[in-house]
């Protein structure tokens, strides 16, 4: 009798990259001068949602920049947990997991290639 279940195996080799996946809100932290916005997918602005990334892309030394990454709440387990992220009561704790410099000190780098870029 044939399995109710198929498995797949990622693919490999050197084109691939693999990432880990957070269940969070994918979002793009960009700073101007002394100017941040956090953005997601659908281009609302959400700065005022997430104060603790904010600050962190204050205190960076690079005035401009643009990284890609997915705001994530932790459980008790450390485990991302969407429902605490989505219910808004811990707003405060939201934590940026980058992968993607998209932009560094003016200069855009999205047309080099995706292992010089990821972080």
């Amino acid at each position: 009798m044939p399995s109710t279940f198929e498995f797949y195996l990622p693919s490999s080799g050197p084109d691939w990259f693999h990432g880990i996946t957070y269940d969070g809100y994918r979002l793009r932290v960009q700073r101007n001068g002394r100017t941040e916005r956090l953005i997601i997918r659908n281009g609302r602005n959400w700065t005022d949602r997430f104060a603790w990334i904010v600050q962190a892309a204050e205190r960076n030394r690079e005035q401009h920049f643009d990284i890609d990454g997915e705001a994530v709440v932790l459980g008790v387990d450390g485990v991302s947990d969407f429902n605490a992220l989505h219910s808004r009561r811990h707003d405060g704790e939201v934590q940026l997991y980058a992968f993607d410099l998209l932009a560094l000190g003016g200069e855009d780098l999205r047309q080099l290639p995706l292992e010089m870029r990821k972080i």
